[in-house]
């Protein structure tokens, strides 16, 4: 039977959502697994929104889209993009959001109201449910960019991953002197899962 994961990392343009989900490929990759990768920005250099979708299996992997209701995992860099993927999510699979909130630009402008009740909603659609402020958790290590690295360890140990070499992964995609910043962070990431 073939296995293959399914993972979908939503955000807002600057949050570091492509770099965190390149560094999951290469990972995947150097662990010997098939990886395929897509990416989709909405205007991500002005705070649009920017999917990526990863895709890895022991056996050949055909395509990079992951078709709603099969995402093993959604990693929301920003709570309300983590309701706008939860279609991508199988019925028991696992979502980790960061607490963080972007308004877009049609709440920026008045069109829409940011809803108060997103976790809640998030919390009442998914069977796992993982929360943390990686944003002030980045702020606290000194740098808020290192939140994007927090949240790939987070996914990491939620996927069972933690025995891949992340820390030259990490060596390998940051510059040199953001690499103990960003290990950091990552273990981190990892603490946070129970």
């Amino acid at each position: 039977m073939k296995m293959t994961k399914n993972i979908l990392l939503s955000g807002v343009g600057g949050q570091g959502t492509i770099t965190a989900a390149k560094m999951l490929t290469f990972g995947l990759m150097e662990a010997g697994y098939d990886v395929k990768m897509s990416e989709i920005h909405g205007m991500s250099q002005r705070g649009g929104d920017v999917v990526s979708q990863v895709r890895y299996s022991k056996e050949k992997v055909f395509s990079p889209v992951i078709e709603k209701g099969t995402a093993d995992i959604v990693v929301s860099f920003e709570k309300m993009e983590a309701l706008r993927t939860l279609d991508y999510l199988k019925p028991d699979g696992a979502v980790v959001v960061n607490t963080q909130e972007i308004p877009s630009m049609t709440v920026l402008t008045g069109a829409e109201e940011y809803a108060d009740d997103v976790l809640d909603e998030i919390e009442k659609s998914a069977k796992k449910v993982i929360t943390l402020d990686a944003t002030k958790l980045a702020e606290d290590l000194g740098n808020v960019k290192a939140a994007n690295v927090i949240l790939l360890g987070t996914l990491v140990k939620s996927m069972g991953l933690d025995d891949i070499d992340w820390a030259d992964i990490i060596k390998k995609n940051v510059k040199e002197k953001f690499v103990d910043l960003n290990l950091k962070a990552f273990q981190v990431g990892m603490d946070a899962v129970k």
